[in-house]
C-alpha cells in the first residue's frame, strides 16, 4: 500500500525570483506569477499549504493591454460610504498607481481562501527598475 505524501513547512525551500514586466501582457504575466505564487511549479505542490515562491516585479509601468482594454477595462471599488462606487481605467492607474494593476489581476488569479492574504504578501511590484530586494538577490524569470 503506498502512502500519499503531505509535505512538511521544514520541507518547502522559498526562492526569490525577478520578473522584468516592459512589455508583456498583463494577462499572461499575471497567470504564470499566480502559479509561482502558489507553488504550481514545484514537485511538492499542496493545495492546503503556501508552499510557493517570492516573485519581485518591476517596470510595472511599461505592461501593456491587448486591444482596446487599456480604455475600454474598468477597475471598480467601493468607499462603504453611500454613493461610494468608484471606477477608474487601467489608462488612469498606469499614470498614478502602476503596481495596482498587476496586484489586482494576480490577485483574481489566486483561490479566494484563507491562503490568499499569506500568498499575496510575496508578491512585490515596483512600477520602476529598482526594487528593495537586493539582499535576497532574486534569480532572473523569463515568463
Amino acid at each position: 500500500m503506498n502512502k500519499t505524501y503531505a509535505p512538511k513547512q521544514a520541507d518547502i525551500k522559498r526562492e526569490w525570483f525577478l520578473v522584468d514586466a516592459k512589455g508583456k501582457t498583463v494577462g499572461r504575466i499575471a497567470t504564470k506569477i499566480a502559479d509561482i505564487l502558489r507553488g504550481k511549479n514545484k514537485t511538492i505542490y499542496s493545495p492546503h499549504l503556501d508552499c510557493g515562491d517570492f516573485v519581485v516585479i518591476v517596470n510595472a509601468k511599461e505592461i501593456t493591454f491587448t486591444g482596446n482594454k487599456i480604455e475600454d477595462k474598468e477597475y471598480h471599488h467601493h468607499t462603504r460610504y453611500g454613493n461610494g462606487l468608484r471606477t477608474t481605467t487601467p489608462k488612469r492607474l498606469l499614470e498614478k498607481k502602476p503596481e495596482e494593476i498587476i496586484m489586482k489581476a494576480v490577485a483574481g488569479m489566486i483561490p479566494q481562501n484563507k491562503l490568499k492574504k499569506d500568498i499575496l504578501r510575496k508578491l512585490k511590484v515596483y512600477g520602476g527598475a529598482e526594487h528593495k530586494q537586493t539582499a535576497q538577490e532574486p534569480k532572473p524569470l523569463d515568463l
